[in-house]
């Protein structure tokens, strides 16, 4: 089974909502572009063909992941140790 990253599954189930409620309200082509793209999104980074089943999919997946909810965690860990010289190339 395909699984995604659980920040992105996490990013693309909110558009969907945003989307489906924004296409519910305004209904036009340019809303229903947006949640069919971002329907499509999700259900490749799912492995699946309905965006229901790519909603029950990426549930469970989100339900299954561990979240970090503090993200200076993220940014210690990845950050060089004090003192030491960093240069950035093109």
């Amino acid at each position: 089974m395909l699984t995604a990253h659980p920040a992105i599954l996490r990013d693309l189930v909110e558009q969907y909502e945003t989307l489906r409620i924004l296409h519910a309200e305004e209904g036009t082509p340019a809303s229903r572009q947006r949640l069919e793209d971002v329907s499509y999104t999700l259900c490749v980074s799912t492995g699946t063909r309905r965006i229901e089943d790519a909603l029950a999919v990426a549930h469970r997946q989100l339900a299954a992941a561990p979240r970090v909810t503090d993200a200076s965690h993220r940014i210690d860990d990845a950050a060089p140790a004090a003192g030491t010289d960093v240069r950035l190339t093109a």
